[in-house]
Protein backbone atom coordinates (compact mmCIF):
# COMPACT_ATOMS: atom_id res chain seq x y z
CA UNK A 1 0.00 0.00 0.00
CA UNK A 2 1.04 3.25 -0.66
CA UNK A 3 2.23 6.48 2.03
CA UNK A 4 -0.17 8.05 0.80
CA UNK A 5 -3.05 8.18 -1.02
CA UNK A 6 -3.94 11.78 -3.29
CA UNK A 7 -6.82 12.95 -4.74
CA UNK A 8 -6.18 14.31 -8.15
CA UNK A 9 -7.96 17.11 -7.45
CA UNK A 10 -5.71 17.86 -4.70
CA UNK A 11 -2.32 16.79 -6.32
CA UNK A 12 -1.07 19.81 -7.07
CA UNK A 13 -1.57 21.73 -4.08
CA UNK A 14 0.37 18.52 -2.41
CA UNK A 15 3.38 18.82 -4.51
CA UNK A 16 3.31 22.49 -3.83
CA UNK A 17 3.23 21.60 0.26
CA UNK A 18 6.31 19.52 -0.12
CA UNK A 19 8.09 21.76 -2.11
CA UNK A 20 7.14 24.36 0.89
CA UNK A 21 7.99 22.00 3.60
CA UNK A 22 11.52 20.66 1.35
CA UNK A 23 12.88 23.94 0.32
CA UNK A 24 11.94 23.04 -3.59
CA UNK A 25 11.16 20.28 -5.84
CA UNK A 26 13.02 18.92 -8.98
CA UNK A 27 10.14 16.76 -10.75
CA UNK A 28 11.26 13.72 -13.52
CA UNK A 29 9.53 11.23 -14.85
CA UNK A 30 10.76 8.06 -14.04
CA UNK A 31 9.66 3.99 -15.09
CA UNK A 32 6.16 6.09 -15.22
CA UNK A 33 5.38 7.48 -12.58
CA UNK A 34 6.65 11.34 -11.09
CA UNK A 35 8.97 11.33 -9.10
CA UNK A 36 10.10 14.65 -6.92
CA UNK A 37 13.87 15.24 -5.24
CA UNK A 38 14.25 18.11 -2.58
CA UNK A 39 17.28 19.73 -1.94
CA UNK A 40 17.42 18.46 1.53
CA UNK A 41 16.88 14.66 0.36
CA UNK A 42 13.91 13.94 0.67
CA UNK A 43 11.72 12.60 -2.31
CA UNK A 44 8.48 11.14 -3.50
CA UNK A 45 7.61 8.86 -6.32
CA UNK A 46 3.93 9.18 -7.16
CA UNK A 47 1.94 6.30 -9.55
CA UNK A 48 -1.14 6.90 -11.78
CA UNK A 49 -4.55 5.04 -10.55
CA UNK A 50 -5.77 1.66 -12.41
CA UNK A 51 -1.89 0.58 -13.16
CA UNK A 52 -1.50 3.02 -15.76
CA UNK A 53 2.20 4.88 -16.87
CA UNK A 54 2.87 7.87 -17.18
CA UNK A 55 4.45 9.06 -20.41
CA UNK A 56 3.85 12.65 -19.83
CA UNK A 57 5.81 16.33 -19.30
CA UNK A 58 7.44 16.47 -15.62
CA UNK A 59 4.54 18.73 -14.13
CA UNK A 60 2.16 18.36 -11.19
CA UNK A 61 -1.01 19.51 -13.34
CA UNK A 62 0.03 17.14 -16.22
CA UNK A 63 -0.04 14.03 -14.00
CA UNK A 64 -3.23 15.04 -12.12
CA UNK A 65 -4.92 15.68 -15.72
CA UNK A 66 -3.83 12.12 -16.10
CA UNK A 67 -4.97 10.48 -13.43
CA UNK A 68 -8.57 9.47 -14.69
CA UNK A 69 -10.50 6.41 -14.45
CA UNK A 70 -11.64 4.20 -16.83
CA UNK A 71 -14.71 4.50 -19.12
CA UNK A 72 -16.12 1.37 -17.24
CA UNK A 73 -14.28 -0.27 -13.91
CA UNK A 74 -15.27 -1.71 -10.95
CA UNK A 75 -14.62 -2.53 -6.99
CA UNK A 76 -14.55 -5.88 -5.42
CA UNK A 77 -13.67 -5.64 -1.46
CA UNK A 78 -14.43 -9.74 0.10
CA UNK A 79 -13.88 -10.64 3.54
CA UNK A 80 -15.10 -13.60 5.70
CA UNK A 81 -17.52 -11.31 7.45
CA UNK A 82 -19.18 -9.97 3.96
CA UNK A 83 -18.52 -8.42 0.41
CA UNK A 84 -18.95 -4.98 -1.50
CA UNK A 85 -19.34 -4.78 -5.00
CA UNK A 86 -19.72 -1.45 -7.08
CA UNK A 87 -19.85 -1.12 -11.05
CA UNK A 88 -18.80 2.42 -12.22
CA UNK A 89 -18.88 4.80 -15.10
CA UNK A 90 -15.74 7.10 -14.66
CA UNK A 91 -16.33 8.36 -11.59
CA UNK A 92 -19.64 7.73 -10.67
CA UNK A 93 -20.94 4.26 -9.09
CA UNK A 94 -24.45 2.74 -11.28
CA UNK A 95 -24.77 -0.14 -9.66
CA UNK A 96 -23.78 -1.67 -5.93
CA UNK A 97 -24.20 -4.33 -3.36
CA UNK A 98 -22.96 -4.69 0.33
CA UNK A 99 -23.78 -7.71 1.75
CA UNK A 100 -22.90 -9.84 5.23
CA UNK A 101 -22.47 -13.34 6.00
CA UNK A 102 -21.82 -14.90 9.70
CA UNK A 103 -18.76 -16.96 9.42
CA UNK A 104 -17.41 -18.89 13.07
CA UNK A 105 -14.56 -17.63 14.34
CA UNK A 106 -11.93 -19.86 15.63
CA UNK A 107 -12.91 -22.51 18.94
CA UNK A 108 -10.33 -23.21 21.51
CA UNK A 109 -12.25 -26.24 21.73
CA UNK A 110 -9.22 -29.23 20.67
CA UNK A 111 -10.32 -32.79 19.18
CA UNK A 112 -13.09 -33.49 16.97
CA UNK A 113 -15.09 -30.89 18.37
CA UNK A 114 -12.58 -28.21 16.86
CA UNK A 115 -12.35 -30.16 13.54
CA UNK A 116 -16.60 -30.21 13.58
CA UNK A 117 -16.09 -26.36 14.29
CA UNK A 118 -13.39 -25.77 11.33
CA UNK A 119 -15.35 -27.48 8.67
CA UNK A 120 -18.40 -24.89 9.38
CA UNK A 121 -16.26 -22.08 9.47
CA UNK A 122 -15.00 -23.57 5.85
CA UNK A 123 -19.01 -24.63 5.01
CA UNK A 124 -20.03 -20.82 5.73
CA UNK A 125 -17.15 -19.25 4.13
CA UNK A 126 -17.55 -21.05 0.84
CA UNK A 127 -21.18 -20.07 1.14
CA UNK A 128 -20.21 -16.10 1.71
CA UNK A 129 -18.12 -16.13 -1.07
CA UNK A 130 -20.44 -18.06 -3.65
CA UNK A 131 -23.44 -15.54 -2.80
CA UNK A 132 -20.11 -12.70 -3.09
CA UNK A 133 -19.44 -14.56 -6.70
CA UNK A 134 -23.60 -14.57 -7.27
CA UNK A 135 -23.63 -10.56 -6.86
CA UNK A 136 -20.32 -9.49 -8.20
CA UNK A 137 -21.03 -11.88 -11.85
CA UNK A 138 -24.38 -9.59 -11.67
CA UNK A 139 -23.29 -6.05 -11.40
CA UNK A 140 -19.40 -6.48 -12.78
CA UNK A 141 -20.69 -8.72 -15.86
CA UNK A 142 -18.05 -7.55 -18.90
CA UNK A 143 -16.14 -5.02 -16.77
CA UNK A 144 -12.48 -5.87 -17.26
CA UNK A 145 -10.75 -3.41 -14.84
CA UNK A 146 -10.71 -4.29 -11.20
CA UNK A 147 -9.85 -2.56 -8.05
CA UNK A 148 -9.88 -5.46 -5.44
CA UNK A 149 -9.27 -5.38 -1.06
CA UNK A 150 -10.01 -7.32 1.98
CA UNK A 151 -8.81 -10.82 2.25
CA UNK A 152 -6.51 -12.35 -0.52
CA UNK A 153 -7.26 -15.31 -0.47
CA UNK A 154 -11.52 -14.68 -0.01
CA UNK A 155 -10.72 -12.15 -3.05
CA UNK A 156 -9.40 -14.86 -5.30
CA UNK A 157 -12.22 -17.62 -4.53
CA UNK A 158 -14.66 -14.97 -5.30
CA UNK A 159 -12.79 -14.00 -8.74
CA UNK A 160 -12.44 -18.04 -9.43
CA UNK A 161 -15.52 -17.68 -10.98
CA UNK A 162 -15.83 -18.23 -14.75
CA UNK A 163 -18.30 -15.25 -15.28
CA UNK A 164 -15.86 -12.69 -13.56
CA UNK A 165 -12.65 -14.38 -16.05
CA UNK A 166 -12.61 -11.22 -18.04
CA UNK A 167 -11.54 -9.20 -14.90
CA UNK A 168 -8.12 -8.19 -14.42
CA UNK A 169 -7.38 -6.97 -10.45
CA UNK A 170 -5.10 -3.66 -10.92
CA UNK A 171 -3.08 -1.80 -8.17
CA UNK A 172 -3.36 -0.40 -5.36
CA UNK A 173 -5.28 -3.46 -3.54
CA UNK A 174 -6.78 -2.02 -0.50
CA UNK A 175 -6.63 -3.41 3.27
CA UNK A 176 -10.23 -2.94 3.87
CA UNK A 177 -12.31 -3.84 7.07
CA UNK A 178 -15.36 -5.70 7.17
CA UNK A 179 -17.03 -4.31 4.02
CA UNK A 180 -19.65 -1.74 4.67
CA UNK A 181 -21.18 1.12 2.38
CA UNK A 182 -18.91 3.73 3.77
CA UNK A 183 -16.00 1.29 3.26
CA UNK A 184 -17.39 0.90 -0.31
CA UNK A 185 -17.79 4.68 -0.59
CA UNK A 186 -13.97 5.28 0.75
CA UNK A 187 -12.48 2.14 -1.38
CA UNK A 188 -13.99 4.08 -4.58
CA UNK A 189 -11.91 7.37 -3.60
CA UNK A 190 -8.76 5.50 -3.21
CA UNK A 191 -9.12 3.53 -5.97
CA UNK A 192 -9.32 6.39 -8.35
CA UNK A 193 -6.34 8.54 -6.17
CA UNK A 194 -2.83 9.62 -7.19
CA UNK A 195 -0.25 6.64 -5.38
CA UNK A 196 2.44 8.31 -3.46
CA UNK A 197 5.30 6.93 -1.60
CA UNK A 198 6.86 9.97 0.64
CA UNK A 199 11.02 9.53 2.15
CA UNK A 200 11.42 12.41 4.50
CA UNK A 201 15.03 12.98 4.97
Amino acid sequence: MPDVLVPAARWVRWVDNFATGHGGVDLAVVAGGLRGQAPDGSHFSARLPFGASYAGPPEAGAFAAAAVPPGEWGVLLVRKGGFAVARLAADAVVDSKVGQRHVQGRTKAGGQSQQRFARRRDNQARQAYEAAADHAARILGGVAVLVAGGDRAAVDAVLADPRLARAEVVGPWLPVPDPRRAVLDRAVADAVAVQVDVVNA
